[in-house]
């Protein structure tokens, strides 16, 4: 029983020793990482990952962002920071988009963080950290940091207004056939339970220029017209629409905005100036690279008040963003985690992270352009489209297409059957490889030469 008394002893020393000596955070990370393997998911290896990204940013930093987005050497920096596989070439990122890994480390490291005596670390120690996230997103979207909720989505996020708003019986919502199908969905149901009137107005596949856009939505404008509902980049065709002058032209006529800016958002650079909009919503877990699940809702500040939230918020809170914060228990882990997405898209860059994506989509589009067969939902116009397009080879099915893609060479790609157009949409990101967008070209060309294989 020697053996058994000097381990209790040896016990009652650690534990005395412990709860004296109250660990620091850097202490606790790294008992969890020799006790439980985790030493991969401490600040240091996050802290590592992110001075490489500052070399290598460093190293473009005297060139212009169109001179850096073809630089190679950088872009393999920064290709390295994914943890993707490479037996696939994923070129479906407008879904949702892979997390470097410093997110995916954060985010595993809250976790374990939040799992210790949950009901204090989670609710008095991690929660009120998620106010800088708020502050980081703020400065991120040029925008008073009260004016800023975080959300799960940008389905979350635009419900909210959508649901949230008053309207009487006979008002009109302005959006277009290619909004996306939650949005639409959501007005229909208040359009059958509200007798609202839900107008839907087309715009060109590709339109010459953004005055096409605004014309259609001036035009799609009458005396009922309560709200416009406007897709800062529509999701099928990767198109940017005009969304400031749409906006512009709303106000005048004492009409609501809001813009739907899931795509947008981190994919290319703007401000809330630049939009003019009164209401804003969008997904951090595409662009920002953000954990899956975390979201960004912006509510200009005089119309706080005014909005319902999606749940239950107490009365105090009436004037409060947070009360758009009121689902009940969730993980404040994704919620931190997108701290340090906002690190590396700062790290790399907007503009710069906007050229290189930019350069992605021409260099496969630009390659394409000329096959026979092959056409183009998607303008080659820079302010009309940025990272995502839409193509499509006549006389093939999309749906077709990308099986055969991902069947026979790991091609991911995503089908779009629209009522109005088809074509495949294609969505490289950072971390996707000029040699994988080849191969991609590869195929497309055959496929126009020669057709489908039976």
């Amino acid at each position: 029983m020697r053996w058994l008394r000097f381990l209790l002893s040896t016990l009652v020393f650690l534990l005395f020793t412990f709860f004296h000596r109250m660990p620091s955070r850097r202490d606790f990370l790294s008992l969890a990482g020799k006790s439980l393997g985790l030493a991969a998911f401490s600040s240091a290896t996050i802290g590592s990952l992110l001075r490489n990204v500052q070399a290598a940013t460093n190293t473009v930093a005297h060139l212009s962002p169109e001179e850096a987005a073809t630089d190679e050497d950088y872009w393999a920096t920064i290709q390295k920071s994914f943890s993707v596989t490479r037996g696939i070439i994923n070129l479906n990122n407008g879904g949702v988009s892979p997390s470097p890994r410093i997110v995916t480390e954060a985010l595993v490291r809250y976790i374990w963080e939040q799992e210790d005596a949950t009901a204090y670390t989670m609710w008095q120690i991690l929660e009120p950290q998620c106010e800088t996230i708020r502050t980081g997103l703020a400065e991120m979207f040029g925008c008073d940091r009260e004016e800023i909720a975080i959300t799960r989505n940008a389905s979350e996020s635009l419900e909210t207004l959508l649901m949230g708003m008053d309207f009487k019986s006979g008002d009109e919502i302005l959006t277009t056939t290619q909004d996306y199908p939650r949005m639409l969905t959501t007005l229909r149901q208040r359009e059958k339970r509200e007798n609202l009137k839900l107008n839907l107005i087309k715009i060109p596949i590709p339109p010459k220029n953004l005055d096409e856009i605004s014309a259609a939505f001036e035009k799609g404008i009458t005396d009922r017209t309560r709200l416009v509902l406007i897709s800062h980049m529509i999701n099928i065709t990767g198109q940017i629409t005009p969304v400031k002058a749409v906006c512009e032209m709303a106000r005048a006529r004492g009409i609501e905005s809001i813009v739907d800016g899931a795509h947008s958002f981190a994919q290319f650079a703007f401000k809330q100036s630049n939009l003019g909009c009164d209401y804003f919503g969008t997904s951090l877990h595409k662009w920002l690279y953000a954990p899956k699940g975390t979201g960004m809702l912006y509510v200009k500040r005089d119309k706080i008040e005014k909005l319902w939230p999606l749940m239950a918020a107490e009365s105090k809170q009436a004037s409060d963003i947070r009360k758009f914060e009121e689902i009940g228990t969730h993980s404040a882990a994704p919620k931190l985690a997108i701290g340090e997405a906002l690190l590396f898209h700062n790290g790399i860059g907007g503009k710069r992270k906007e050229a290189r994506l930019r350069y992605l989509s021409r260099y496969w589009m630009n390659r394409l352009k000329d096959v026979p067969k092959i056409r183009f939902n998607t303008s080659f116009d820079p302010n009309q489209s940025c990272a995502i397009a839409n193509v499509h080879i006549d006389g093939t099915n999309p749906e077709a297409v990308t099986k055969y893609l991902f069947d026979k060479y790991h091609i991911f790609a995503v089908p779009i059957m629209h009522e109005e157009f088809q074509g495949v949409r294609i969505t490289p990101n950072v971390y996707t490889t000029l040699g994988e967008l080849d191969r991609f070209c590869q195929q497309m060309e055959q496929i126009a030469r020669n057709g489908l294989p039976a």
